[in-house]
């Protein structure tokens, strides 16, 4: 399987052949029959491997993250700093993402593993969507926010990385994504968003410029 998962990554779905797979893995045809009956029924168990695996690890981060803060908004931040900081310790760029190198060949696949995939992103979804709006209710957005598309963002941010990292060959594409939405977060939610200490008084300085 992960034979197979690093040959899709780098090649996609269509190009990793069966042989390709029995190759790189070093076993005979006979030990992957014994396993999978298709290439299809390997992609199957591939992609809800993964949907394990992340639905396993967000549960980790939110659990860390609500250890750390009673406060939503806190844990919110906190658990998209986790991901921040696993993402920092990348070396070379990401090896790309299985649930968007089987979007892009769908017509290959059969709805029930499109389904699984789908449920990956609602999973998502529905956990960040939560956290929001928990934080909301204490601190109300400075701008109107569709709740959803905002969790939805994070979603978008992550795939997109992947594509920059691989494009321009930058390890720190991701962790430096993260880092924008932890902003934009913090800015959307602040109560308050201090003043740069300049010396100036606020009204002196309303005054000066009015007077220009």
């Amino acid at each position: 399987m992960d034979a197979a998962q690093g040959l899709i990554l780098e090649t996609g779905y269509s190009a990793a052949s069966l042989d390709a797979v029995i190759g790189r893995a070093g076993i005979t045809k006979g030990a992957f029959f014994y396993h999978f009956k298709s290439k299809a029924e390997l992609a199957l168990a591939l992609v809800q491997r993964d949907a394990d695996a992340d639905a396993a690890h967000l549960q980790s981060v939110l659990d860390r993250a609500e250890a750390l803060s009673r406060d939503p908004l806190q844990q919110l931040l906190i658990c998209i700093g986790l991901y921040e900081e696993e993402t920092a310790k990348l070396t070379a760029p990401y090896p790309g993402c299985l649930y968007a190198s089987f979007i892009y060949e769908s017509q290959l696949f059969d709805d029930v593993t499109m389904t699984v995939v789908r449920e990956v992103f609602s999973h998502w979804t529905r956990r960040i969507t939560g956290k929001l709006e928990a934080a909301m209710r204490l601190y109300p957005p400075r701008l109107p926010v569709d709740v959803r598309t905002l969790a939805e963002m994070s979603l978008a941010l992550a795939e997109g990385a992947f594509i920059l990292s691989k494009v321009q060959r930058d390890a720190g594409a991701m962790a430096a994504q993260w880092r924008h939405y932890r902003n934009y977060l913090e800015l959307l939610f602040s109560p308050q968003i201090p003043e740069p200490d300049t010396g100036v008084k606020r009204g002196k300085l309303d005054a000066a410029v009015s007077a220009a």
